[in-house]
């Protein structure tokens, strides 16, 4: 697991990076003395866990809190305990007041493994292609999800619903890192936010795909593509 901690004072980031490194489960990856430049790293870097001041100048830690992805855990580090109840409403894992003693950050952090282990048990096993399912997490559980009872599945911002004929799961995955884990075969993007399972596909026209009672807006520049992989090339429009 891996972390950054965000905070204006040196003093406060070099002491809570010694305790940090007291920890044999967790690597720090960088330190921020602005919320703004640990956003900008964000963009490129995936961070577990962040341990996050509240009281900074231009943007504060609750402020960025509401910025990230709900993937990324954080632990709030301040002098200050009136912020705990906002804390709380942004699902912020722990709440840490300083002088931070070593025994009450030990805590925090095994609280954050837990939580990290339950998201990715065993990820390897959880990444490994298979021609038949794949595995996704929703609502704190692990569904084993076949390729052939998915009908579509529709992408909201960082979260994805997968429809199948008798469930929608809701998994925190954009639809560009679960396109990765479907068979070409039977997956194809139709639309901005859609994939559709092309053996589920009732009928269609050119502007909407039907499965089921469930119509699928069908995106201009995703036309060819879903014309040539659904016919296998037969279609002549």
């Amino acid at each position: 697991m891996n972390c950054i901690i965000i905070d204006d004072e040196p003093l406060a980031r070099q002491e809570l990076e010694a305790l940090i490194n007291e920890v044999a489960t967790i690597e720090i990856l960088a330190k921020f003395s602005s919320a703004l430049k640990a956003l900008e790293f964000l963009e490129n870097n995936k961070v577990d866990l962040i341990f996050l001041d509240i009281e900074m100048p231009h943007l504060n830690g609750l402020e960025f809190a509401k910025k990230i992805t709900s993937e990324t855990m954080v632990i709030f580090t301040t002098a200050y305990g009136q912020y705990a109840l906002k804390s709380y409403d942004l699902n912020a894992l722990d709440y840490l007041l300083k002088p931070i003693d070593s025994d009450r950050l030990l805590k925090a952090i095994n609280r954050a493994t837990e939580h990290f282990e339950l998201l990715y048990p065993n990820k390897e096993a959880l990444d490994e292609n298979s021609d038949e399912y794949l595995f996704i997490k929703a609502d704190r559980r692990f569904y084993r999800v076949l390729f052939n009872d998915i009908l579509f599945i529709e992408g909201l911002k960082d979260y994805v619903i997968i429809h199948t004929a008798n469930q929608k799961l809701i998994t925190a995955l954009n639809l560009k890192t679960i396109s990765k884990k479907l068979p070409l075969s039977k997956f194809i993007r139709v639309s901005k936010s859609y994939i559709v399972n092309l053996n589920q596909v009732s009928s269609f026209d050119s502007h909407t795909i039907y499965i089921n009672e469930n119509e699928i807006p069908l995106g201009e520049v995703y036309k060819k593509d879903f014309y040539k992989n659904y016919s296998n090339g037969t279609l002549n429009f």
